[in-house]
């Protein structure tokens, strides 16, 4: 049976593609916020959501940290995208028409030496798919639009230039979510996903921490954050290479335990290429 899958943005976002990425036979359905799209899979008109946490040039999207591990949904899979940034105009259009470029300010930034270089005015958009679909709608061949190669395929504009922007390795994570849990066997390269709150004593995280490194367990994200708007209340997002059926990562977390008050396993799930 063909999976329902979620994503944030229009069609011909990165999300989508993204999610395209995973599931190419998959039917997707695209949401205005993250909050909407693992609302489709805790209720069940979606099977699965693909959702970004992680970008090599802006660092953590931070709505996401905060709203998974209250979501309930588990991690059942990661990938990752290559970001690439291409030129989209009418058909017909030549680059030396344009005088406009359109997309998300993010887009706009990352792509500074290319407006720059041929003297573009730029119009903000809510997003790169968005941008691409207004710019079709609009007819204007002097204006373009920065974004996917699926949004300039499925709202018609062509390709004028790929690969416009300043920095090439741009990349996000994404991380797949399910309703239900579903956790890799304990072969090949796995990840695991946690949250842990330390006890509020001095050293409390050093000494949490402590246990992977003699463990010898490798720990490839530690993000912090606070909840519920209290600075005693930090939160920790982590991810480990490993499997909880790992004697190593076993005492690590048997270590953990002591100093933290609160623990929960997000997901366990293959390691991405």
């Amino acid at each position: 049976m063909t999976k329902k899958i979620a994503f944030q943005g229009e069609p011909g976002a990165f999300s989508h593609a993204a999610a395209l990425n995973v599931f190419p036979e998959g039917t997707f359905l695209p949401n205005v916020t993250f909050e909407e799209a693992m609302a489709g899979v805790q209720s069940g008109a979606a099977d699965r959501a693909v959702l970004p946490v992680e970008n090599s040039l802006y660092g953590r999207i931070t709505d996401i940290h905060h709203l998974l591990p209250e979501s309930g949904l588990f991690i059942v899979g990661e990938t990752y995208l290559r970001i690439e940034m291409n030129l989209l105009a009418l058909p017909g259009a030549t680059l030396d028409e344009i005088k406009a470029v359109q997309s998300q300010p993010p887009a706009l930034g990352q792509c500074r030496r290319f407006i720059a270089a041929h003297n573009l005015r730029t119009i903000n958009g809510t997003d790169t798919a968005g941008s691409v679909r207004e710019v079709a709608a609009r007819g204007d061949r002097t204006t373009a639009a920065i974004g996917s190669r699926l949004a300039g395929e499925i709202y018609g504009l062509s390709l004028l230039q790929t690969n416009i922007e300043d920095e090439g390795h741009n990349t996000t994570r994404f991380l797949v979510m399910s309703r239900t849990k579903d956790e890799a066997p304990n072969k090949g390269k796995v990840k695991t996903t946690f949250v842990f709150r330390v006890r509020n004593v001095p050293a409390a995280l050093y000494k949490a921490m402590g246990g992977f490194a003699t463990n010898g367990v490798n720990m490839t994200k530690l993000e912090s954050y606070m909840v519920g708007g209290a600075f005693t209340a930090t939160q920790f997002y982590a991810d480990i290479e490993g499997h909880p059926d790992d004697v190593s990562v076993q005492h690590a977390f048997e270590e953990l335990g002591f100093f933290t008050d609160y623990f929960r396993i997000l997901g366990v799930y293959p390691a991405a290429d």
